[in-house]
């Protein structure tokens, strides 16, 4: 399962930004079960972000993408937890959207840019066959962006959220970014894309593919953060 789920809870301003990866099949801790997705808990913004946690404390959750392994979780949360908000793509089907209502939640169709809380945005649907929305966090340290697999492409959607910030670049990408399939020359080229929009940190994980992520491993140096499963990562 791998969609966004937003605990509303107030906390400190002053707090510093952590990222927590709770579930991934790429393995970081030994200690923590690896399968297939990825979830990341976010703290320090006025509302906790999670991918997949504590369900009966949830307030919204933020569905990235109408595949299975980014959806299907959804049904035995809302059975726990029907009490909360969902956000999720308009063009998802309406058959998807009729269960969703039916278990008691509250649905808000996102198509467009829209702001989530305080400093917390998705980049609204993005992509022509597979559409996606992200998250576009505004740090201290500049922007950070949260994919789910980022099928419109992750070059597409970091010079989204960097159109959406009028910033002309970012401090951290992260998540999946579906390059399985690509063939060397082409990770290279996104490679490029994303050093064009000056990413400074990357986070590839979960959909990247092994050969992508030694890629950027390289490309980025000291620069290259390891998402994989129980992996915490700090903005101060």
């Amino acid at each position: 399962m791998n969609f966004l789920l937003i605990l509303m809870s107030i906390i400190s301003l002053n707090r510093e930004i952590s990222f927590t990866i709770t579930y991934n099949n790429i393995p970081h801790d030994t200690a923590l079960k690896t399968s297939w997705g990825m979830s990341c808990y976010i703290e320090g913004f006025e509302k906790n972000i999670l991918f997949d946690i504590e369900p009966d404390s949830i307030d919204i959750i933020v569905l990235s993408h109408i595949h299975g392994d980014h959806t299907e979780g959804i049904w035995e949360l809302l059975k726990i937890n029907p009490a909360v908000t969902v956000y999720l793509p308009s063009s998802f089907p309406k058959g998807f959207k009729h269960k969703v209502k039916s278990t008691g939640a509250k649905i808000i169709e996102v198509s467009k840019p829209s702001k989530i809380c305080k400093d917390v945005w998705t980049t609204g649907e993005l992509g022509r066959f597979i559409k996606e929305q992200a998250l576009v966090l505004d740090t201290k340290k500049g922007t950070v962006i949260v994919t789910g697999c980022a099928h419109p492409g992750i070059v597409n959607i970091v010079k989204k959220a960097e159109e959406m910030m009028h910033r002309d670049k970012t401090y951290l990408a992260l998540g999946g970014f579906h390059l399985m399939a690509y063939r060397k020359s082409g990770i290279k080229e996104i490679i490029k894309g994303l050093k064009n929009c000056k990413v400074e940190k990357i986070g590839p994980s979960h959909c990247t593919g092994g050969e992508a992520i030694e890629l950027f491993r390289k490309a980025w140096g000291d620069d290259f953060i390891d998402m994989g499963c129980g992996k915490r990562v700090f903005i101060k």
